[in-house]
Formats: C-alpha cells, structure tokens, sequence
C-alpha cells in the first residue's frame, strides 16, 4: 500500500483524542459551579436564618447554632457575625466552599461565599401569665372589654 502525500487517515481518532480531555475538564467545572451556586443560596438562607434569631435578642453562640443547623454547612468553614447598628442588627455568614469535584478541585482554591441579612431588632416581651380573662402581660394594665 502506497501512502499519499496527503493521508488522512486517523485525524479524526487524533482530534478526539485532544478535544476530548478539554471537554471533560469543562464538564467538570459546571459540575463545581453548581455546588458553588448550591453553597451560595444556603448562605443566604443562613444568614436570613441567624438574623431572625439575631432580632428577637439570641447570643453569637444561638445565632450560630441557627446558622448551622439550618443549613447543613460545615461548621468547621463557617464565620458568622452579628453587627448591630441602633434598631437594626446584621448578620454575615461567610462559607469556605471546598472544590471537592476531581481534576478541578486541584485547579481552583476553596472559594469564599458570602452573605449577609438585616432586620429590625424586636422588643423582648415581658412574661405572660394566664387567667380566666385570657394571656396578659405581667405589669401592663389591661382595658376591659366587654364580650357580647
């Protein structure tokens, strides 16, 4: 068999074969773009999760059992910190999200996510007792109203 000077045979093996490991590389990293994403909203439900207790008065260590145990993130990689600023308490939650997908977690650091919440801090009531007239609260008159 005589060879052409032209011979084409096999460039399509040889393109596949270049492209192929390229293709698998960037399937891999939309797999950790998506885990990103994913980290990303369960911070923001964190963090929404920590004000909420944060607001009604909660301590760094409440609102940081909040934080955790609502979302599921490591504890080990998440910060949390309540700021507050007259009436208004904030809370930031910052996540170091692991690149644990193959291939691309050798290429990309752990990548921070962060986010943060803000509500109205709410007056802590005073105790409620319970009578015949219904709940009322500990010295705070109550009007009488007549029931028809």
């Amino acid at each position: 068999m005589r060879l052409r000077p032209h011979d084409e045979r096999g460039q399509a093996t040889i393109e596949l074969v270049l492209v192929v490991p390229v293709l698998i590389v960037l399937a891999l990293f939309l797999v950790q773009v998506g885990f990103v994403v994913r980290s990303l909203v369960l911070v923001h439900h964190a963090a929404r999760e920590g004000v909420r207790v944060a607001a009604v008065g909660g301590d760094l260590d409440r609102i940081r059992e909040a934080v955790v145990g609502s979302s599921g993130l490591l504890p080990s990689a998440t910060d949390v910190d309540r700021r507050i600023d007259g009436d208004l308490v904030t809370v930031t939650v910052t996540y170091g999200d692991p690149t644990d997908v193959p291939l691309v977690g050798l290429l990309l650091p752990e990548v921070p996510v962060t986010a943060f919440a803000t509500m109205r801090r709410e007056a802590v009531d005073l105790p409620r007792t319970w009578s015949s007239e219904g709940i009322h609260q500990k010295g705070v008159p109550q009007a009488r109203v007549p029931i028809r």
